[in-house]
């Protein structure tokens, strides 16, 4: 009996050693790369000596993500709406939230003084303008004299001139004609006086007239002042606070609201100095907020700072994305990448390498050591490109020309082109024009 029951636990240890041997090998099935295939003892024998290999599809990409900024949404402008008189406020017709347009009537302060004054003003210009009438009238009176005068001047001569003929011919006494002469220069001073009165009150009204223009600029004044109790809004956009209300005494100077202008918003990024010389004035971004997932905003950059903060080297940038809808608020998170001019070219994994060797060449083609800011540095590599032929595969060394790397990859710059199937692993080196087997993960072109 003992040695029966040793004989039946052998076969269920062995059973489960078995069973767990299949379960492990079959786990592994679903990840096989080329390099375990080649290891199993006869695959090769198997399929003909040909060498399995990982192969996958030359595609364009960018190497390198530009990095994103984060920054928080403000309004394109803020004003503050003031009152540039002294008042008491007696209505206050918007809310925060609200939005207002330019030229709108948003509150009311007492006018009652700047009424009155006002008023002052406007009689002072009428008295002046009465003035201005008088002295008119003034100036019409002394023309009117002038004229007399003009006309017994010319009478006066008349006779004086008269009197000198018939004083020649012996009819009148010397005397009569002296007196004649007289009268018409007692006449031309006549004249002379009527014409200095005109010119007398023509000076007058021209003083009139320019107290009525200073007056009439106290009333347009005044009138002004007594605008300045309507506040009204400067711009089209939004309230964003209410500093004061209904009631309060406000002083000239003093701040009623806030208000925003949200035709476009604007987010402030901090851009670190190395990546500065990549951003420009008038360049596109890309602007992402959270509060709208789906939705991807085209910005423009409209300043860069000229000062970097002096601890972390940051440089202030501002980006403008327009909000015609006017659903983009103030405080959202916005997620800003800028567009650089990287161009795509074909990015493969740097273990699709076979061979890779530097070479420096100088201005006329000759290799150089001497000067080693005047060489071209070509970073050379091998790619073996897969070719099929019906059921026959095989692989033909290709070199490239390689560009940067980065986190695993490498960019070709000539050599391969995209939509080409290359080898990125295999189970032993690979030679040119040797057949070789696709492994279960490769991809197809």
């Amino acid at each position: 009996m003992t040695s029966k029951k040793m004989q039946v636990n052998k076969i269920l240890i062995a059973s489960v050693l078995g069973v767990g041997l299949l379960t492990g090998g079959c786990g592994s099935l679903p990840k096989e790369s080329a390099e375990a295939q080649s290891q199993r003892p006869g695959s090769n024998q198997r399929e003909g000596g040909a060498t399995p290999v990982d192969a996958a599809v030359a595609r364009t990409g960018v190497l390198r993500q530009d990095p994103e900024y984060t920054g928080s949404t403000v309004p394109f402008r803020t004003v503050s709406l003031r009152s540039q008189v002294e008042g008491r406020l007696l209505a206050l017709n918007v809310d925060v939230g609200d939005s207002v347009k330019q030229g709108q009537t948003i509150a009311q302060l007492d006018d009652a003084l700047l009424r009155t004054a006002q008023n002052q003003a406007e009689a002072e210009l009428a008295a002046l303008k009465s003035e201005v009438a008088r002295a008119n009238a003034q100036i019409s009176n002394a023309r009117a004299q002038v004229a007399s005068a003009q006309a017994e001047l010319e009478q006066a001569q008349a006779d004086a001139q008269r009197q000198q003929k018939l004083l020649k011919e012996g009819a009148i006494a010397q005397q009569a004609a002296e007196q004649a002469g007289t009268e018409a220069r007692t006449a031309a001073q006549a004249l002379r006086a009527a014409q200095e009165q005109v010119r007398t009150e023509q000076q007058a009204l021209a003083a009139a007239q320019g107290r009525v223009i200073a007056q009439q600029a106290l009333v347009a004044e005044a009138k002004e002042r007594r605008s300045y109790a309507k506040l009204t809004s400067p711009i089209t956009g939004t309230v964003l606070e209410k500093v004061t209300e209904p009631g309060n005494l406000l002083q000239a100077g003093n701040e009623a609201l806030k208000l925003g202008d949200f035709s476009r918003v604007k987010v402030v990024v901090q851009v670190s100095e190395l990546e500065l010389a990549k951003v420009r004035v008038g360049q596109s971004v890309k602007v992402q907020l959270d509060a709208f997932p789906n939705q991807t905003y085209t910005g423009q950059v409209t300043r860069i700072s000229p000062a970097a903060d002096t601890t972390a080297r940051l440089v202030p940038v501002e980006v403008v994305i327009p909000n015609g809808d006017g659903k983009i608020g103030s405080g959202l998170l916005a997620r800003v990448n800028f567009e650089t001019q990287t161009q795509e070219r074909v990015v493969i994994p740097e273990t699709a390498l076979q061979k890779e060797e530097t070479r420096g060449q100088g201005e006329k083609g000759e290799t150089s050591t001497e000067n080693p800011k005047s060489q071209i540095q070509n970073r050379q590599g091998t790619v073996f490109v897969v070719t099929q032929a019906g059921e026959k595969v095989t692989v033909t060394a290709r070199p490239v020309t390689l560009g940067q790397r980065a986190d695993g990859k490498v960019e070709v710059l000539s050599g391969l082109q995209p939509g080409e199937r290359f080898v990125t692993r295999s189970g032993k080196p690979l030679k040119d024009g040797v057949a070789v087997r696709l492994s279960i993960l490769s991809e197809k072109s």
